[in-house]
């Protein structure tokens, strides 16, 4: 059975969404995902956990959170290289 993991995500340039995306395709088992820029909202659907989420997206220097939680901070835009 399939998870729907929700996360609340600074999407600040375009640069960073970039950077989540190759992040979140390089994850195992998954079946969709999809990036809200306007609502700053990362959804990802599949046999994954939203612990393996969380720590691909902070693996890119993002800071993620639960749907519905505080929103990160929109100070977390950083240059790395994948």
């Amino acid at each position: 059975m399939a998870n729907v993991v929700e996360l609340k995500v600074g999407l600040h340039c375009d640069e960073c969404i970039k950077k989540i995306l190759r992040a979140i395709k390089k994850i195992e088992d998954i079946e969709t995902y999809d990036i809200d820029k306007q609502l700053s909202k990362v959804t990802v659907t599949g046999n994954v956990t939203t612990e393996e989420v969380i720590k691909v997206i902070h693996k890119v220097g993002k800071q993620a959170s639960n749907w519905g939680q505080q929103e990160p901070s929109a100070d977390n835009c950083y240059s790395y290289s994948v």
